[in-house]
């Protein structure tokens, strides 16, 4: 039980996603070392979960041209997992080929933002799943099942929250061990986020789903930390809130692992991860790509440092 009280879990799991959906909107192509670095870098922190890079046509995504190069290139850490987004057969049959041992799939809970994004529907998406989810299985991969536009899609505005269960519900049924609840444009709030979990959770064991909130209009931890309160134990997040989305207009990065790291140790909720460690990170990852740090926590950790070392 965490000092504030609540119902919040004593340990939270953190995703970092920065390495594939932080870096993956970048326009100027990221070197592969330095993307293999960053990787390495976060593996020495006490993250069990980094999301490597993506088994996807580089006509869609440049950025993650280099998947084959960076997945193989890395040191990886006992005890760390290191899954990959696999869109269809032929991106998890080079994820098995290079060693992937964790998978990921995705839809959304809108039919225009899926149309733009995949060019299928729904259905036709989850129907390609079903294969790619049976498949991986069947290899002894875990896989893990994300769902866009939860709270809002840059199109058609709302989404309704038994939208997102029916979804979730599916990928679950298919055999996603976990469910990844992204508010990809982060318009959600406190009360929409628990409206969308209430519906969620009728279906999928509050123990199979995680929260994935860009922090668009200032809301991610605030929704973060609803969703804590009912239960949820898993928060994807992005060293330096790096990220946004090809396919959403105007969406900001993911919320700041920093961010998360810094609240959640504040509230006595045990994540196992070094913040300094990701605070330096963060300013060296922003550093090389020329990009702003987004971490409020981090940027003022960093100049409580160097405060300390000028006095």
């Amino acid at each position: 039980m965490s000092s504030l009280g609540g119902n919040f879990p004593k340990h939270v799991k953190i995703v970092e996603v920065g390495p594939r959906d932080g870096l993956q909107n970048e326009s100027n192509f990221v070197p592969t070392k330095t993307k293999i670095e960053l990787i390495n870098r976060l593996s020495t922190t006490g993250i069990s979960v980094i999301e490597a890079t993506s088994f996807v046509n580089p006509k869609a995504i440049p950025q993650m041209s280099d998947s084959e190069e960076v997945f193989n290139g890395i040191t990886k850490g006992p005890n760390i997992s290191y899954p990959v987004l696999t869109p269809n057969l032929k991106g998890l049959e080079s994820a098995i080929k290079n060693g992937a041992k964790e998978v990921a799939v995705f839809s959304a809970a809108s039919e225009e933002f899926n149309m733009r994004n995949i060019r299928k529907s729904i259905d036709e998406s989850l129907e390609i799943y079903k294969d790619v989810v049976k498949q991986a299985l069947a290899a002894k991969l875990k896989v893990r099942g994300y769902v866009s536009c939860v709270l809002g899609c840059p199109y058609t505005g709302n989404i309704l929250a038994s939208k997102v269960a029916d979804v979730a519900k599916k990928l679950y049924d298919m055999g996603c061990y976990e469910i990844s609840l992204g508010d990809t444009i982060g318009t959600g709030n406190p009360r929409s986020t628990q409206e969308m979990i209430n519906a969620v959770k009728n279906y999928i064991p509050i123990s199979a789903l995680a929260v994935h909130f860009h922090d668009t209009y200032g809301q991610a931890l605030s929704n973060i930390l609803t969703a804590l309160n009912m239960g949820v134990s898993v928060v994807d997040s992005s060293v330096a809130g790096m990220g946004g989305c090809p396919y959403a207009k105007g969406a900001t990065g993911n919320v700041a692992t920093e961010d998360v790291l810094y609240m959640l140790h504040g509230m006595n909720i045990h994540t196992g991860i070094d913040l300094d460690k990701v605070v330096d990170i963060g300013n060296w990852i922003t550093q090389v790509i020329g990009k702003e740090n987004r971490s409020k926590s981090g940027v003022a950790l960093t100049r409580k440092r160097q405060a300390s070392t000028k006095s």
